[in-house]
């Protein structure tokens, strides 16, 4: 079916894998369905509690702490009606794409090797091994460096082999901000651009609404 000439390319969800240091990009996983909704939660943090002193209820020591809940669908239907030309689809069903989202919440296996051969040798404190940075994408105005929280997988159908061939997942993220990575961090330098343009947009929604009161009265 051709597509309208007219029509805008639409840009999909993707979690880009960057190294933690150099911020090089070490992989990319596109979400093959854009989400219907994407759920934000922003909670407050305040220098003040409840019943503490008046002088710190408009305090804010950090900026808020940002989850995000979204459920995304895979399907390899469309590969599979074309065999040959996706002879992993057809071998693996859509277990890369899933093996490729939980190993971001898992450490590296040669990392685990590596800590459990220093505890034999007498090591007493072992430090993990700082692990890559997840960036989630959504829209050129929303960069952000993330951490997932939550991560569930349903699938719903499987081929003979037993792999699967649909699933939906639902993911829970929470933005890292400044709070949360050392200041010269990369991540925390990503973060800072996402804030900085938070403020833009809103300032682009204020002066909006001043030209809307203030033109009825020129």
């Amino acid at each position: 079916m051709s597509k309208f000439p007219g029509a805008p390319k639409t840009l999909k969800g993707t979690i880009a894998i960057l190294n933690a240091v150099t911020l090089l990009p070490k992989g990319l996983i596109i979400l093959q369905y854009n989400p219907e909704t994407l759920r934000r939660t922003l909670q407050v943090r305040g220098a003040g509690s409840e019943g503490s002193d008046r002088l710190e209820a408009l305090r804010l020591v950090a900026p808020p702490q940002e989850t995000i809940q979204l459920e995304a669908e895979i399907d390899a239907t469309d590969q599979l009606e074309f065999p040959k030309k996706n002879p992993d689809t057809v071998m693996f069903g859509i277990y890369p794409q899933l093996a490729a989202l939980e190993n971001l919440i898992y450490p590296k296996s040669r990392q685990i090797k590596t800590n459990n051969r220093l505890a034999r040798t007498g090591v007493l404190e072992i430090l993990p091994i700082e692990a890559d940075l997840s960036v989630f994408i959504w829209s050129l105005n929303r960069v952000m460096p993330v951490r997932l929280s939550e991560f569930s997988i349903t699938e719903e159908a499987f081929d003979p082999r037993l792999n699967p061939i649909r699933a939906k997942v639902s993911l829970g993220m929470q933005v890292l901000s400044t709070n949360d990575l050392r200041y010269n961090h990369k991540g925390s330098k990503l973060f800072q651009v996402y804030h900085k343009q938070k403020e833009i947009l809103g300032k682009l929604n204020m002066a909006a609404s001043v030209i809307k009161k203030v033109a009825p009265l020129l």
